[in-house]
């Protein structure tokens, strides 16, 4: 049997980054929570963490993390069901960690599971980062499903569609302009002459759409970097540069021209998730696929 002790005193170093931190949370001295760590990485025969200026989890210790928090989210609703439906309003709120990204968030995640988390008081922690990134935070522990690239499904977790995220080639049309040719062909030359907005190192959208649609595999060309949904979008409408927009978000930027019409990239999305959930967890995954057909084109 796993000790509940131990399991608290490691899951609150990795969540508070180190050992003293932790010994605070827990309010015990700092010996008391690296004996107890000793103890399990006794017991199992393996390392936990990887000491440093920055502890974190080993595979090990990650996998016992994702089982802490499981267990965490099991009691909250079973003890919200003790309770009974009348004591709704002092039940405490619960915590999901999600991981998503940026495109997903606004335009069809929250709009999709907001009733839901005020319905059931639900509290999200959500973690952005690249479609084909987000999996190394369910990967590690940090949360409990992700919106994600990846369709082979980690070990312990199911994948299951979502949709397709819809992307185009976008500027302001004295951008766009400067991309063509004299007859209005758009020229790759000219248009990897301008400097393309991109959210961030890890998105790659815009080789993508180069690659997909001209041929041409990871050009250069100048780039600037906008790490923020409305920062990197009003980039693109101040003529900045040329970037791939979601079509979902094209309506509120009437002021954006395509470069290529007619030519997009398709991401296709889908929702990993632990295989073995709490119902909390379980209504959130529901909600998540609802409003994904709601919302986003089959994949």
């Amino acid at each position: 049997m796993l000790d509940a002790r131990q399991l608290e005193a490691l899951t609150a170093v990795v969540e508070h980054g180190s050992f003293g931190a932790a010994a605070a949370a827990l309010h015990l001295t700092l010996s008391a929570v690296s004996l107890r760590i000793k103890a399990l990485e006794d017991s199992l025969g393996q390392r936990l963490l990887v000491r440093g200026k920055q502890v974190r989890a080993t595979p090990a210790g990650q996998a016992l993390i994702g089982h802490v928090k499981q267990v965490r989210l099991m009691e909250a609703d079973l003890l919200s069901g003790l309770r009974g439906p009348e004591s709704a309003s002092g039940v405490a709120w619960q915590s999901l960690g999600v991981a998503i990204n940026a495109d997903s968030v606004a335009s069809w995640f929250l709009p999709g599971v907001a009733s839901l988390l005020q319905r059931h008081r639900l509290l999200l922690e959500i973690l952005i980062d690249d479609q084909d990134h987000t999996h190394d935070a369910l990967k590690s522990g940090d949360v409990m499903g992700c919106v994600t690239t990846r369709v082979d499904a980690m070990r312990g977790c199911v994948a299951e569609p979502l949709g397709v995220m819809r992307y185009r080639c976008v500027a302001a049309p004295a951008v766009a302009q400067r991309c063509r040719t004299p007859r209005g062909a758009v020229s790759p030359h000219k248009l990897l002459s301008q400097p393309a907005v991109i959210f961030n190192r890890k998105d790659a959208l815009q080789d993508a759409f180069l690659e997909q649609h001209f041929g041409l595999r990871q050009p250069a060309y100048p780039r600037h970097f906008a790490p923020a949904v409305d920062a990197f979008e009003t980039a693109i409408e101040l003529g900045l540069g040329w970037g791939m927009v979601p079509e979902q978000h094209l309506a509120a930027r009437p002021l954006l021209e395509e470069i290529l019409p007619g030519a997009t990239v398709d991401v296709t999305l889908y929702w990993q998730h632990w295989a073995h959930e709490s119902p909390s967890a379980q209504r959130l995954t529901q909600a998540v696929k609802t409003a994904a057909r709601a919302h986003l084109p089959p994949a």
